[in-house]
């Protein structure tokens, strides 16, 4: 039935997702990430969550797919550095200083995802304004001012819950953080989206944004001249765009 990226930026082709489709959805994508965390008998990350990676069935449930940068080990088993790989806009920050995934950098990808649904835009988005070309410090800035509901998507015409939206928009800051510590596990997740547990307080000035070594000009260069890109370094791999 498409992927959820079709629905959230392809104007041409399908209709929009209500507000209960996308908390449904978001909500799905979460209980497949405690599956792969913590209920199979290894531990799998995904290292690549993001609308475009999320296909729909017929009744638009989501279905997390995509696994072809997923990593699988055995649990307690110390992780090693690896190649960088992923999208930017929903890298960690240390995953791009250090190399190493683990569950906290899925749960950072879960984060601005949650974000991206929420909010109707893509992590990075070069044709904003500099204030809201990053998605995860525009949010940030505008729940310091108690403004959140600025930020919701417009397509939704109001149709949606604040409280609701509150929750989801703190909960996309809080796994968000750039201290992986202070990210909550997938189980912890599923609390806060079913109102069995209340989001903590956050510090809107800890969101952190990961981006590899790249200078802005390189990074700017090659959002601007293309929308859907993989361009490989020598210790890094990072897709562009939402596909």
């Amino acid at each position: 039935n498409g992927s959820l990226d079709d629905y959230l930026f392809n104007k041409d082709k399908l209709k929009d997702l209500t507000w209960s489709q996308r908390l449904n959805i978001i909500k799905g994508i979460a209980s497949a990430l405690l599956y792969l965390h913590e209920e199979w008998e290894q531990v799998v990350l995904h290292r690549d969550i993001k609308a475009s990676n999320i296909l729909l069935d017929a009744d638009l449930n989501g279905r997390l797919g995509d696994f072809g940068l997923a990593r699988f080990h055995d649990r307690g088993q110390n992780l090693e550095a690896t190649r960088v790989v992923g999208t930017i806009g929903y890298m960690a920050p240390e995953l791009t200083a250090m190399g190493v995934a683990t569950t906290k950098t899925d749960v950072y990808a879960f984060g601005t995802f949650i974000l991206e649904v929420v909010c109707g835009r893509r992590p990075v988005d070069p044709e904003k304004p500099v204030e809201q070309m990053i998605l995860l410090k525009w949010v940030a800035s505008c729940g310091s001012r108690d403004s959140f509901m600025h930020t919701v998507d417009s397509k939704l015409e109001g149709g949606f819950k604040a409280e609701e939206a509150k929750m989801l928009l703190k909960l996309g800051l809080l796994c968000s953080q750039s201290n992986p510590e202070n990210r909550p596990s997938m189980r912890q997740i599923i609390q806060y989206l079913e109102g069995n547990a209340s989001i903590p307080k956050i510090s809107f000035e800890t969101a952190g944004f990961g981006m590899p070594n790249i200078s802005n000009e390189r990074v700017t260069q090659m959002t601007a001249t293309s929308s859907s890109a993989n361009f490989s370094f020598e210790d890094v791999t990072v897709l562009f765009g939402g596909r």
